[in-house]
Parts: structure tokens; sequence; C-alpha cells
């Protein structure tokens, strides 16, 4: 079966790429998923115009090329490639999509140690940039040490003074969301200034959230991926893409996948505020005290009042870990949601949380909130959380008006933020 252009890989379940290309050029751009024993006579039927290729076909497709560019050669590993009257041409575009980000984000690594996470193609592509980038010294690691690499341990044990961290391998992405790279501890590393993750599913992965947790310059696989399709998209139709147009396109798809997560005490407005903005966005709301009730058959105050409020806790995190998995939507958490660490890192791997400041004097008392229920528990709810929102929010919306106003300013912080 024919096609215009794609992507192949063995899992694609969770790619963006069809939607940065459709916004990139006017082509047909498809998801392609490969056994391994169906590649081959995928490439030697060469029934299409162009394709990037993924994990983990970015080596098995070099036998089948006709010829490949110097950077691609050099790294040994190809993720684009080009059917030219029957002759296919491959390449490697993540070589300048990680450039690109390392810059952007202001990673430098000219004379700095760099450890590389994983024996993969984008790994192959990862050394290649830290060479071009001066970097002092590289090693790769991986589980096995196989082809050269060292293990984690050896890593922790004699490469505790690296300065940066690429990781290429999937620990982390989607739907394995809690995965570090073989658990890799970032505090055994006690010079670590940069940190960049090839997982852009979520935006922010457990690594990237860890590193920055410390202080790092860390950041996620987004952009990368954006720039590489760029660059992709330039070799299929031979012509350049401004790199305006490609700007926008990185900052229109991260908006679309970003999360909008509001936070702050019952009664401040998240659910009023989080439905005026999924109807601005077109996008589903998703309310964490409702998808409770969808999972208990209970309301949150029947829950605390049968079962009491630690196992309450315990179902709410189920709830917020089901609510983190979505991306491009509006959440609307509980009251008390910023409680728990773990569901202050899961919302941030793929939302920006905003804190709506309701004044206490305003917010009201109601019987089905058994934790506030009248105004002595609300004002000791008020004051044991208060820091929290603030320590856990990217911005802080003083809710002066009605609920439209404060969705206008949602809106303008979150779209700062992109």
């Amino acid at each position: 079966m024919t096609m215009e252009y794609g992507c192949i890989a063995e899992r694609l379940g969770h790619s963006f790429s069809k939607e940065i290309h459709a916004r990139l050029a006017d082509y047909s751009y498809e998801l392609r998923e490969l056994t391994p024993t169906q590649v081959g006579p995928f490439l030697e039927a060469r029934a299409f115009k162009g394709i990037n290729v993924t994990i983990p076909y970015k080596q098995t497709v070099i036998p089948y090329l006709d010829e490949i560019s110097e950077t691609a050669r050099a790294i040994g590993a190809v993720n684009t490639i080009v059917n030219r009257d029957g002759k296919l041409y491959g390449d490697n575009t993540d070589f300048y999509g990680m450039k690109y980000l390392l810059r952007r984000q202001k990673i430098n690594l000219q004379d700095k140690k760099v450890l590389v996470l994983g024996t993969g193609g984008t790994s192959k592509t990862a050394v290649a940039v830290a060479t071009h980038l001066g970097a002092d010294s590289i090693a790769v690691v991986s589980r096995s040490a196989r082809e050269g690499a060292i293990t984690y341990e050896d890593a922790c044990l004699h490469h505790a003074d690296a300065e940066v961290i690429i990781n290429t391998t999937p620990a982390g992405m989607y739907p394995a969301e809690d995965a570090l790279p073989y658990d890799m501890d970032l505090r055994r590393f006690p010079r670590l200034e940069g940190l960049l993750d090839a997982v852009y599913h979520p935006l922010r992965s457990e690594l990237v959230l860890a590193a920055r947790a410390r202080g790092v310059n860390a950041v996620g696989g987004l952009t990368m991926l954006v720039v590489q399709a760029a660059v992709a998209a330039e070799r299929f139709l031979g012509a350049p893409i401004a790199p305006e147009a490609v700007a926008e396109v990185d900052r229109d798809i991260r908006m679309s996948k970003e999360n909008v997560v509001l936070i702050g005490m019952p009664g401040c407005g998240k659910s009023a505020v989080g439905s005026l903005l999924a109807q601005k966005y077109g996008r589903e709301l998703i309310d964490t005290d409702a998808l409770i009730r969808e999972m208990t058959g209970s309301t949150p105050a029947h829950i605390i009042e049968m079962q009491g409020e630690a196992r309450f806790r315990e179902i709410e995190a189920e709830a917020v870990a089901k609510a983190s998995l979505y991306s491009g939507v509006v959440i609307a958490t509980g009251g008390g949601a910023i409680l728990r660490e773990e569901n202050v890192r899961r919302l941030r791997r793929g939302g920006r949380l905003i804190f709506l400041d309701r004044p206490l004097d305003q917010l009201p008392v109601t019987d089905d909130r058994p934790l506030s229920a009248d105004r002595e528990r609300l004002a000791a709810r008020y004051a044991e959380r208060y820091e929290r929102y603030c320590a856990a929010a990217e911005a802080r919306i003083a809710v002066v008006g009605d609920e439209v106003a404060t969705a206008a300013q949602v809106a303008a912080a979150f779209e700062a933020m992109m």
C-alpha cells in the first residue's frame, strides 16, 4: 500500500508527528507501525515519497538505502528517507533538532563532561551533537554496557562529576510516565547543570522534573521533534521552511498539548472557570472530583465521611494520575490535591498549574465539604494549604471578579507561558 509521506516505527500510539507535519506543510502524512520483519519489504517496495523513521529502526533501515548524507553516515543512524526517482536517500535530521534545542535552552556543552543515556539511534545522534558542540568527554550509558557503553552504576561511581546528561532512552515515555532511566538518581551527580530528555510525551518527563527540582536547567524533547520534522519536510519538498514558521508551529503544538491545571481552595471557582476555559480552547474539562465519582460511585464528601480522609487521598491520587495522562485538556483539581507531592509532579508533567487565589472571606462554606464545613475549619484548611498552592503554581490569579473575568486572566497567563 502506497503513501505519500509518513513515519514508520514499531509503535506510534504516542506520536505527535502527524500533527506537526500537518502544520508545517501541505501534504498527506500518515503513521505506520511495522514489525521488524515488515521493515525490509516496505523499503524494498519504495512506495512512498518520503518517510521519517523512529525507534527502533533508525539503524535497521540503512542497508536498504542507496545513499546517506555525511551527517547520517557519521552518526550511524537515519531518521529521514527521501525517494528520488526510485532511489532512497537517508539523512539524520535529529542532529539539527537536538543542536537547536540545546542552544535555545542555553545548555552549554563546550568543555563539559556529558553522559548520554541509551545506545540506540538517538544516542548516536546525541554523541555526534555533543562532539560537534565541543564536549570535553562523552560517556554512553546503558544497562548492559554493550557497544562500549558503561553501566548506570559505573556512571554514578566514576562519572559523578558529569555536568550534562542527555537521555535518549524511552524511559518515562507515555504511558509509563512514572519511570526513570533505570532508576537514575540525580542526587549522585552534584555538578550537573544541564539535562535534555528526548522524551516529549509527557512534555516534562519524571527525569526533567527531578532535574528541575535540583535547580538544573532541564528540558524535554518536543522542540527537538518539531525542528527535526521541519528539516525533514525541507528534505521532502526540496525547499526551505522559514524559521519564523517553525517557531510558530513549535508554540502551537506545545500549546495544543499543554494542560491547563487549576488549583486552589474549595469554592474558589475552579470548575466554573475550567468550564469557560474548555469552551474557549475547544478542550475537554477533566474535573478530578467528578472523576472520583465515576471511579467509585460516591462523592468525595461521602468517601471522607465513611472511609476517612486518608482513604480519600489515596483515591484522589488515582484520579489525578488518570487525569494527568490526558493532553490538551483543562483539569480542575480538588482543593487538597496539592497535599501530595506525587500529585503535583504528575500534573506538572503535561500541564501548567495555575492557582486561583480567592480571599478567605470570599470562600463559601457548604455542607458538601466536610473538611471545611464551617468557617473555623475552612480557615484552618486555608492556612494549611496556602503556601503549598503558591509553591506548586506557575501562575497565581487573584480572584476578585466573576468567573468570566477570571477565565480571561487565566487564559492570558497560560498563553504567556507558551
